[in-house]
């Protein structure tokens, strides 16, 4: 199978190390993965921030960069949501409509491709630890992602998952919303890390790292004995 790989910008710039253990992951699956380095961003931040025709032309290169690729897969909920839900209002009713339907097929997030598509959900995976798993909104509401992620930790070997309190709230990040809104982000932020070390969790997952980022600043600055993990790094530990 075929997958090309949208790479989020916060993930190249930040973090490369999920999206390069996002390809071990999916070639041990029995994929062959492509990346298309002329690749950018989905769109997202410009759209939420009220600049929809700059969002529409970086949207446009997106839909051109990635025609004729059998899968999209990403490391972010988030940047598919956005992709799958918004894409066919920018594009309603214009010359690339059919392009853009399709698109919205064709893009998944890791945990649901490992799942949903190619059906494997043991990926040999170690790790011997406390964890905890965050639910992001964009993967719970927007790519309705729940039971995929968890299906995938349940067969990581040495891994015990609690569930936190409130683990279906968000995190504050929200995007420029943790920018203008910092106390009320951060706030958010302290309730998620005080639920998870309530739950004994020594580790913070998600499919999303934007939400990890956000966790991860508050952990840091307020010296929380606490740490966070994508769940690509946790699907490639161990082998």
């Amino acid at each position: 199978m075929n997958v090309q790989l949208f790479i989020p910008c916060f993930i190249d710039q930040l973090y490369p190390t999920v999206g390069f253990n996002m390809i071990k992951v999916l070639e041990k699956a029995g994929c062959t993965v492509q990346y298309n380095d002329t690749q950018t961003c989905c769109g997202q931040p410009a759209y939420n921030a009220g600049f929809w025709g700059e969002a529409k032309e970086v949207c446009h290169k997106f839909i051109k960069d990635f025609e004729g690729a059998d899968y999209i897969v990403a490391p972010s909920a988030s940047c598919v949501g956005f992709v799958r839900n918004y894409y066919g209002k920018l594009f309603d009713n214009s010359s690339v409509h059919n392009e853009v339907k399709a698109l919205s097929g064709r893009i998944f997030e890791l945990s649901e491709f490992l799942i949903n598509i190619l059906q494997v959900d043991n990926l040999g995976a170690t790790l011997p630890a406390k964890v905890t798993y965050h639910h992001s909104c964009a993967a719970l509401r927007e790519c309705k992602i729940k039971d995929a992620p968890l299906q995938l930790l349940s067969k990581v070997k040495g891994l015990q998952l609690t569930e936190m309190a409130d683990n279906e709230t968000c995190c504050g990040f929200g995007g420029a919303f943790a920018v203008k809104f910092e106390p009320i982000s951060v706030a958010m932020a302290d309730q998620k890390i005080n639920n998870a070390l309530a739950a004994n969790a020594e580790i913070v997952i998600s499919t999303d790292m934007s939400c990890l980022m956000h966790i991860d600043g508050v952990i840091q600055h307020k010296k929380k004995n606490l740490k966070v993990m994508h769940l690509a790094d946790v699907l490639a530990s161990g082998w």
